[in-house]
């Protein structure tokens, strides 16, 4: 459903626009209804149709807690999920903690990743964009040629 990379605009109040080619389709899915959270990985913020979520929800709840690792991973992503709805212009309300969690402010990028999309600074995303990964590659990479 998401796809490419939008330049978008959040307002004093905290609320922005989703981009508009993904409105409709956002409609059909799930009436509008999305899913808000904090990212375990990088500082920025994951957004999910409801019936994505509640799939993700599920595996994310069911992990066995005993490993400090997935507590965290479960206090981050549950933890700081929340509903929010399109109003009629199309816009979302972002919680105050999410905005300073992925230090949001005017400028973003609203990132589509398929299933969901993710939202962060301007200043986050280029860096992010600026970053040179020399690790080892995971095993799934080794085979895809793009």
């Amino acid at each position: 459903m998401f796809q490419g990379s939008l330049p978008i605009n959040m307002d004093a109040k905290g609320r922005m626009a989703i981009p508009s080619k993904y409105r409709d389709p956002l409609a059909a899915a799930c009436e509008g209804r999305l899913i808000v959270t904090a990212s375990p990985y990088e500082r920025c913020l994951m957004i999910y149709p409801e019936p994505q979520w509640q799939v993700l929800s599920k595996k994310i709840a069911g992990l066995n807690n005993s490993h400090p690792a997935t507590r965290r991973l479960q206090r981050l992503v549950l933890g700081n999920a929340t509903e929010v709805e399109l109003d009629s212009n199309g816009r979302i309300l972002l919680p105050q903690i999410l905005r300073d969690y992925a230090s949001l402010d005017k400028k973003l990028v609203f990132v589509g990743l398929s299933d969901k999309a993710e939202l962060w600074s301007e200043e986050g995303w280029n860096a992010q964009l600026d970053a040179q990964d020399d690790g080892e590659l995971p095993d799934e990479l080794l085979n895809l040629s793009l």
